[in-house]
């Protein structure tokens, strides 16, 4: 095997916390390289179609258009970007990563900005119907359910929220809970429950999407244990998310939930190794939280890089 290229820090993870991390370590005179396994730096503001108005600063009408100003700063500093990379292993005590196509990268610090995913039902029709009924994300695909029948499975912020969104478009929106009240602000509850085309099923779990070409139906279960098929054209889950930390398990401290134990200096368990962005940041998962966790995983790489030099 040939020898892994090394940097002065390896950041995986191309989201705001990466992108930031980058641009920091960078600018401290570090030599970073950036890895991400998808087609382009940004994370998860691909996935905001709704305008952003809580970042200081910055009005932007979307995710992508937030994203098109962080990648001006990206592209007004010199370092390796690598995109559409998949990273098969991690060895954070070793501070090296392992790639699909066999090559190794190594770092004298490294920084895991992996960021988390959306959690799954894990039912049967879940993959099946995928892009076919079940869907990707509600604001993105509003004007698809016009006039059509949707199901939403949640009971936070996002189920919500996007219950106020589709039900502009929709016939009918029904929300789908298994307790019996909602963890979702009041706002966003007491605005649904106005809606004369929103209503709720409570105490009620999902076990099956069913269907032919496409979502037909979705199989649910009650809290007595009876059984009832809802017919639907489109469903959409807003379940929570999953931190994104599997790479790395057995490695560095984590919490029941996944999420990466850190110090204020966003350092983990093994000297050397940081942890920035929603990876590690269950309590308020934000753009800004992670810009700020990124800089911050930038400058403590900084500083241990410099006092190992001396």
């Amino acid at each position: 095997m040939a020898p892994a290229t090394t940097y002065d820090v390896l950041i995986l993870g191309g989201g705001p916390a990466g992108m930031t991390a980058a641009i920091w370590s960078a600018q401290l005179g570090l030599n970073p390289a950036l890895v991400e396994q998808r087609g382009e730096f940004g994370g998860q503001l691909a996935r905001i179609f709704n305008p952003i108005e809580n970042y200081p600063g910055v009005a932007a009408a979307d995710g992508n258009e937030l994203r098109n100003l962080f990648m001006r700063s990206l592209d007004r500093c010199r370092f390796e970007r690598r995109s559409k990379t998949q990273v098969v292993k991690v060895d954070l005590a070793a501070k090296q990563m392992f790639l699909e196509n066999g090559e190794s990268l190594a770092g004298r610090a490294i920084i895991v900005a992996t960021g988390v995913r959306r959690r799954r039902l894990g039912i049967e029709g879940e993959d099946a119907f995928a892009g076919r009924g079940v869907m990707a994300s509600g604001a993105g695909e509003k004007e698809r359910v016009r006039g059509k029948r949707v199901v939403i499975v949640g009971g936070g912020d996002a189920a919500l929220e996007n219950s106020l969104i589709l039900s502009e478009f929709a016939r009918e929106v029904t929300v789908i809970h298994r307790r019996n009240d909602f963890s979702a602000r009041e706002e966003f509850v007491n605005e649904a429950r106005k809606r004369t085309n929103v209503r709720f099923e409570f105490e009620t779990v999902a076990q099956r999407i069913v269907g032919n070409k496409s979502v037909e139906g979705i199989e649910l279960r009650k809290a007595d244990g009876s059984f009832y098929l809802i017919e639907t054209d489109h469903i959409l889950i807003r379940i929570g998310v999953v931190p994104n930390s599997d790479l790395f398990k057995g490695q560095v401290q984590l919490d029941e939930h996944g999420y990466g134990v850190v110090s204020a200096a966003c350092q983990t368990s093994i000297p050397g190794v940081f942890l920035a962005g929603d990876v590690a940041n269950p309590t308020s998962p934000t753009i800004a939280t992670a810009v700020g966790m990124g800089a911050t995983a930038a400058k403590a790489a900084f500083e241990f890089l410099t006092s190992k030099s001396k």
